[in-house]
């Protein structure tokens, strides 16, 4: 039962990195979608 617990703590965790990984990206993307919109702008 304790490995059952273990394994499912790992896999959540490496759940949730890849999500922060995600939002990063996707961060990212809309903060070059917005700095090549004030370009046009100027």
């Amino acid at each position: 039962m304790t490995k059952k617990w273990i394994a499912a703590l790992m896999l959540s965790g490496s759940l949730m990195l890849a999500a922060c990984n995600t939002v990063e990206g996707a961060g990212r993307d809309v903060q070059s979608a917005g700095k090549a919109v004030e370009d046009a702008a100027d």
